[in-house]
Parts: structure tokens; sequence; C-alpha cells
């Protein structure tokens, strides 16, 4: 047996690991590093803080969703589901998005289930997207967006999103566009900003894509944590029915982020074509939590508005300890997370400043360059993003803790 190879000099990185430099993936010698959030993580646990950088609920969802689970692995829901999922759930969705939405996918070809959003979108990018592609997001950019696209060996293009709207340059989305762009994969409502999109954009969105000849896939996974705001699917806007790939997750919407359920809809060939790609990934997981899942979406139009006007309370409880703080606070339109600018404190290093914020005053955030390639790293020094998807009584701690920020810098 030979003995290990030694290497005179570091491994390269690979494609993946240099396109996805946002999400801190590498250690300072070029080898594999932690994520940002397991970093903020480790200090959090460290220093006792509350830990609003990682969005996940720190409650559980609805009771009798879990009890559909719990029934569903009693009555033996424990081996593999269809590779495209349980036919009560992919009925489901296709339900959902008609009820909500107009559209009216047909859960036999036109739906797929997947472990989570993410793997809906992997699935995508690498069905889609190849050498000599490129791949359009805005940026800040959701951090596994990056690290996907260089699996496929396609080229990240971005266009930025500027504070304090955090809205694109219509102008810079259409020259960012060539026709080397084969994907264009759009969060909204937008992780990390919190923004909502207005039907102009998307559908200038739409047309680009269109002129273009690209795939859109788009990442809905907030779709009903909006705050005074309609969302609007891009699916359902003018000439983007035949070309868009629609994705969305019960995570967020049920604060069950552990189960890992999600779906895809979209036109038939092209969701074929994800499932070609998907089988190869987990084939199939979740079994009796995607029966729960169909339960779950069957709720009454009360469950869907009350979970975001419980949320925007939140988001109003730790906003007023941020402005407390002396940051300047980005109010979002949707999702779980809040921005910040910390240039207002003299700060203009949000990394630094969230490896300290825990020992400071208590509380673990995430700043926002970590989504983000160099030039936009820049562009986003002095902001970092909290996540107020926490109980009410943790999160009035928080800003507790972060009003006696300045006095502590």
């Amino acid at each position: 047996m030979h003995p290990p190879r030694e290497l005179s000099t570091p491994l390269a990185p690979a494609p993946w690991q240099r396109t996805a430099l946002g999400a801190n993936l590498l250690a300072p010698d070029g080898g594999l590093g932690v994520t940002i959030f397991e970093e903020m993580t480790t200090l959090a646990v460290q220093t006792g803080a509350i830990n609003l950088g990682q969005g996940f609920p720190d409650e559980d969802g609805p009771l009798e969703i879990r009890e559909a689970a719990r029934a569903a692995i009693a009555a033996g829901a424990n081996q593999y589901a269809p590779g495209k999922g349980i036919p009560a759930l992919r009925e489901a969705v296709a339900a959902h998005q008609e009820r909500f939405y107009g559209l009216t996918p047909d859960p036999a070809t036109e739906v797929i289930i997947t472990t989570g959003a993410t793997e809906g979108i992997a699935a995508s990018l690498l069905a889609f997207a190849g050498p000599g592609d490129e791949v359009l997001t805005f940026e800040p950019f959701y951090d596994s967006y990056g690290a996907v696209i260089g699996l496929t060996g396609a080229t990240h293009v971005t266009v930025p999103l500027a504070a304090p709207d955090f809205m694109p340059d219509l102008s810079a989305l259409a020259s960012a566009f060539s026709d080397r762009t084969r994907v264009v994969l759009l969060n909204n409502p937008h992780n990390p900003t919190g923004a909502v999109f207005p039907r102009a954009v998307l559908q200038r969105v739409v047309d680009l894509a269109a002129k273009h000849g690209s795939i859109i896939v788009t990442d809905e996974v907030y779709e009903h944590l909006t705050f005074g705001v309609a969302h609007v699917p891009v699916a359902t806007l003018p000439g983007a029915a035949g070309n868009t790939i629609t994705i969305s997750s019960a995570g967020k919407t049920f604060s069950l982020t552990g189960w890992k359920v999600g779906w895809l809809t979209g036109p038939e060939d092209l969701v074929a074509a994800v499932r070609t790609v998907k089988q190869f990934l987990t084939y199939s997981s979740g079994t009796p939590f995607q029966s729960a899942i169909a339960m779950g979406l069957g709720q009454p139009d009360a469950f869907f508005h009350g979970i975001a006007a419980t949320l925007e309370k939140k988001r109003d409880i730790l906003s007023a300890g941020l402005r407390d703080a002396g940051f300047d606070v980005f109010t979002p339109r949707g999702t779980y997370f809040v921005n910040v600018d910390t240039a207002p404190l003299g700060i203009t290093d949000a990394l630094d400043l969230a490896r300290r914020l825990p020992a400071l005053v208590g509380v673990a955030a995430i700043p926002v360059p970590v989504f983000c390639h160099p030039e936009g790293a820049e562009r986003t020094r002095s902001l970092l993003r909290f996540a107020f998807c926490k109980k009410a009584g943790v999160l009035e701690e928080a800003a507790a803790r972060l009003a006696t920020l300045r006095g502590r810098l």
C-alpha cells in the first residue's frame, strides 16, 4: 500500500470555491474554511449572545401540521417518496398556485417536490447552465447562489442593489444581459436586503430574458412574508410563463425550516430537465413531511395573512432597537431580515463589527459584504444584516442590548 502523497503546495481552490467568495468559504491559506454563519454562531455560543445571524425561527410551526407528520410516520410513510414527490403534495402545490396567483400547473408534469428550495435552485442551475454560459443575479445574493453557479462552470454576472431601497438600476440591468445569459436567477422577496421588487422591475427582467433567450429561475420562498406590498410571481407576468421556473418551500411559510420540503413549478419541458438532474442529487426525501405540508398548504387565508402581520411586528421591535443603537435602518418590505448601515457610528467595516458585536453587546449579526463578490463587498462594506424571525421577547432583549452599543464602541 502506497503512503499518502505529500503536497508541496496547497490544492488550488475549486471553481465553486473561487466563485463563492462572498459566502466566506475560503480559509486564508486557500483551503476550505467555515462559512460566516458558522463563525457567527460559534461567537454567539461562546459569548452567550442572541444570535440574529442565520435566518431560522425559534418557534415551531403550526401544531396541526406537526401532528400530521407524526401521523404519517405512524401510518408507515417512511420509505422513498416518488422522485417527483407524493401526488398529494404536488396537487396541493398546484392548488396553492391557482388559489393565490391564478397559475394552473399540471401536478403530474409541471410540479416536482425538492429537498428544500436550495435543491430546486441547484438542480435548475445544473440543468440549464454550464461552461461558457452566464448566470445573472442581483447583488448582494443569497450565499448558495455563488457556490452552485461555480459548480456549473458558468460565469456569475451581477447587478448591484443599492441602499436605501435596494432596487436595481434598469439601465445597469439591461447592460448586464448578453447573448450568453443562459439563466436569470431572481430572488423575490429578496434575501439579504428585504427588498420586494415591483411589477415594473420584474417585467423588465422578463422582457430582457425574452430578448436574450434566457431562462428565468425565480426563488420565491418568502412569498407569504411581505409587509404592506403584494408579492408578484414572475410567472404571472406577460411573456414569462413559457421560460420561468418558480421555486418555493414550506420552511419559511410554516416555520419548519428543518423539514427541507420545497417545490418547483413551470413548463413541462423545463421541469423535466430539472427532474433529470434532481434524481441524481437526492432522488426524493422527507416522505412523511411531504404529506404534512400538503395539509398545511390548505390552511385558510387568515393563516397566511397572520404570519406576515406577526412578522411585521417583530421587524418593528428590532428596528427600533437598531435605530436606538445609532444605525441607519433600511426598513424591509419582506423576508426575515433588516439591514443597517454602520457608518453613522463612524464604522466602515461591518465584518469587523460583526466579529466584535457578540462580545460588545451580546447580539450576533451577519455582514452584508459576505453576500457579494469583491467589488460588491466594497460597495456594501458598512452594512449589517439582522434576522427578526425570533420570539418577541428575544427581540426586545436584543433591542435593549443594541441600544447600549454607542457607549461601548
